[in-house]
């Protein structure tokens, strides 16, 4: 089913306000929302010490290319200040760049920084973590949850099960019964990252597939019957890794369609894959439904320009926002935060962004999509 917007949901509110909005109810309270909420520096509020002593938090991202990592460090940066953070950033050169990070966090160490908030690469950075913590930092872990969950104090992230599982649902819904001749573009083939596999694994458990091994891509069944929808037969063509990237996806793409040009449902990872599988698509004369997860502005574009079917939508500001206010809490005495009920993270929401919803899955427009979304 369609979702409209709040009726309270300002139409004309900027992004930015609408993550400090969310920041403060979310998780400081009413107390905290009484300062000053504007951004960048010179801005009032947040967390200080008795001193007033800037308290030293470290982002660090996967890359600093990526659209989604761009916005977290753009959302961070113009929020350091209001909460007397001194805010460093770093990341990897590019997604797979564990050395990169590990390096960031001793960094971390060395300064003397209260905390980290990390999109950690892969279980690859797990030890220098815990380094970090037994030092004494606060870390926070922001979009990919670490395996296992107690590597980190707490992550802020997407229920990246429940965004796989929106994607495949309404892909079994569109279907309407035919077959499904379906192409899997992951993260990596090398790397175990929770995000990857509960993505892929959310989407096939969204079509109504067994997934085997829920922590494992690639185990399932080649061919079936999906049960989501009306229900019907499938077969897997591939899993291939798209590392994350544009061209990384249209060559995974070309891969799969070398194997089966007859490919109709094409999930991915995120949306620069989903428009280099869609390019790949194109270069062949060839058409299929894309799932993505992302909702960048771009993507919500590929959204309403029909690249995309449907993508999960994921707040990287919010993110940010909340394990910095966090840290800075933390710092100056403040209570450590909770993760959600059921959960071992805090949740910090998903949406369904397209324009031809269907019944049974809650969605929103790409109108909507583009109010909240993040990025150019």
């Amino acid at each position: 089913m369609q979702r409209s917007l709040p009726p309270a949901f300002p139409r004309r509110l900027g992004r930015r306000a609408l993550v400090a909005v969310a920041s403060c109810s979310l998780l400081l309270g009413a107390a905290a929302c009484g300062s000053d909420s504007g951004s960048g520096a010179g801005s009032s509020g947040g967390s200080t010490g008795g001193s007033g002593e800037k308290i030293g938090v470290a982002l660090i991202t996967k890359d600093s290319t990526n659209p989604f990592f761009v916005a977290m460090q753009k959302g961070a940066k113009a929020d350091a200040d209001k909460n007397n953070v001194n805010l460093t950033v770093a990341s990897g050169k590019a997604e797979g760049d564990d050395a990169g990070q590990i390096t960031a966090i001793e960094d971390a160490v060395a300064r003397g920084d209260k905390g980290i908030l990390i999109t950690p690469m892969s279980t690859g950075v797990n030890a220098a973590m815990k380094k970090a913590r037994d030092a004494g930092l606060y870390v926070i872990a922001l979009d990919t949850p670490p395996d296992p969950a107690d590597t980190v104090d707490i992550t802020f992230a997407t229920n990246n099960r429940e965004a796989g599982k929106l994607d495949g649902q309404w892909a079994a819904a569109q279907l309407a019964g035919k077959p499904a001749t379906i192409a899997l573009l992951d993260l990596f083939n090398d790397k175990i990252v929770s995000v990857d596999y509960n993505r892929d694994q959310g989407f096939l458990e969204g079509m109504g597939i067994d997934v085997k091994d829920p922590k494992k891509n690639g185990d399932e069944d080649a061919t079936g019957k999906y049960t989501g929808g009306k229900g019907g037969d499938y077969t897997i063509v591939c899993n291939e890794a798209g590392q994350g990237a544009e061209d990384g996806g249209r060559t995974a793409m070309e891969k799969c369609l070398s194997k089966n040009p007859d490919i109709n449902l094409v999930y991915t990872i995120n949306e620069p894959t989903a428009v280099g599988a869609n390019g790949a698509l194109q270069a062949q004369g060839k058409t299929a439904l894309i799932v993505s997860v992302d909702g960048g502005c771009a993507g919500v574009k590929s959204v309403k320009d029909g690249v995309i079917g449907a993508t999960a939508q994921q707040y990287p500001l919010k993110m940010a926002t909340l394990g910095m206010e966090a840290i800075a809490k933390i710092a100056t005495g403040g209570a450590k935060p909770s993760v959600s009920p059921g959960l071992d993270f805090y949740n910090t929401g998903v949406a369904l962004v397209t324009d031809k919803p269907v019944d049974g899955v809650t969605s929103i427009t790409s109108d909507q999509g583009s109010k909240i979304c993040w990025g150019n």
